[in-house]
């Protein structure tokens, strides 16, 4: 015995059924009717959905190579004694706290091991435009304790290549939307408001290149994503020389384990180039989005990092600036007393502005 087929409105989502009058598929929740071969075609278009939904996507990530013989001379492995963070650096470098949370590190041994970059993006940018860009970045900020606009209270500022992996696809992508359009009129009796709900479905073919993936964990993705975007037409092919002076924090993330990460954010530009299409409606809702990558494969890269660590309260704060545009980040506190004082200067304000209101009216 087969299974009940129950079909759902794709108006208001209730359940609809075959009206014999109207010889049409009619729902009785919001009176919208279909014709057969409009609902049909509709649940195959749905089923497809699901299909691309669950067909999994193949990746290369075989970023990244091996280094050479001679190539990792002079370069010391750092570790951090409190977040357990590996960072490299070339034997000159002087690393005596971690630029993350700030804590001592110490010289492990010599760099061994891990992947060699494919690409690099020198800093364009030094430590005084770090400095400069964190003073505009707290400038204009009342409620902020005084303490961080003193020059002293910066911890540490560190220049540090951070590891991305660069994700180029070819996407197809498919969304569906539910539309209205709504007519009002008038008569001498009444005001009528018809709605009609329409189905939209869209679907574009899309290439993507070098999407960035952070590669490591001690660098929230959110802070990275802040201070993007990086213009990778500067990168060029690694080369050792360049570490000269910084620090280079090595992946623990790898490039298999970053693909759902590109993916997402080749779903989120997908849905607004396609959204973007829908237009005409008075409300579009979107329903459903669903993305087939092809010939996904990923690269290894440094990309340039200035890290300003200071501390408040005991509390680590941790800003980041683009090493090439500038571009900086960061989480501020707020002073609680500034913030009650200026509640109050709020309130009195506000109070006499009311105040003079009614005697203005009376």
């Amino acid at each position: 015995m087969s299974d009940l087929k129950e079909y759902k409105c794709p108006a208001c989502g209730g359940a609809i059924e075959f009206d014999s009058r109207s010889q049409k598929m009619k729902c009785p929740y919001c009176d919208t009717e279909f014709d057969l071969d409009t609902l049909k075609a509709y649940e195959e278009q749905l089923s497809e959905e699901e299909e691309r939904k669950t067909a999994s996507t193949e990746w290369k990530t075989n970023a990244g190579s091996q280094w050479q013989e001679g190539e990792t001379a002079g370069m010391n492995v750092y570790t951090c004694k409190s977040c357990g963070g590996e960072i490299v650096a070339d034997e000159n470098t002087g690393a005596s706290s971690c630029p993350y949370c700030g804590n001592p590190v110490i010289m492990t041994e010599k760099f061994s091991g891990a992947l060699k970059p494919d690409l690099v993006i020198p800093f364009k940018l030094d430590k005084k435009a770090a400095k400069e860009a964190y003073y505009r970045h707290i400038k204009g900020r009342p409620l902020l304790p005084r303490v961080f606009r003193q020059e002293n209270h910066i911890d540490e500022i560190k220049g540090v290549y951070v590891p991305f992996w660069l994700f180029d696809a070819d996407v197809n992508a498919d969304a569906r939307y539910k539309a209205t359009k709504i007519r009002v009129w008038s008569d001498k009796d009444y005001d009528y408001t018809e709605t009609n709900y329409y189905s939209v479905f869209r679907s574009g073919n899309m290439s993507f290149a070098s999407v960035p993936v952070d590669g490591s964990t001690k660098m929230a993705d959110d802070l990275m994503e802040s201070i993007e975007p990086f213009r990778i037409d500067e990168a060029v092919d690694f080369q050792t020389a360049y570490l000269a002076g910084y620090l280079a924090d090595k992946y623990d993330v790898d490039a298999r384990e970053s693909t759902d990460r590109a993916q997402e954010r080749m779903k989120i530009s997908a849905q607004e180039v396609l959204r973007n299409t829908v237009k005409g409606y008075a409300t579009v809702t979107q329903e459903s989005t669903s993305l087939q990558v092809y010939g996904g494969e990923a690269k290894y890269a440094l990309y340039p990092v200035w890290i300003l660590n200071t501390t408040w309260k005991g509390k680590k704060y941790l800003f980041a600036m683009n090493g090439q545009t500038g571009k900086m980040t960061g989480d501020l506190p707020i002073d609680n007393g500034a913030y009650a004082k200026w509640l109050a200067g709020l309130t009195i304000l506000c109070s006499a502005a009311a105040y003079l209101a009614v005697m203005l009216i009376y």
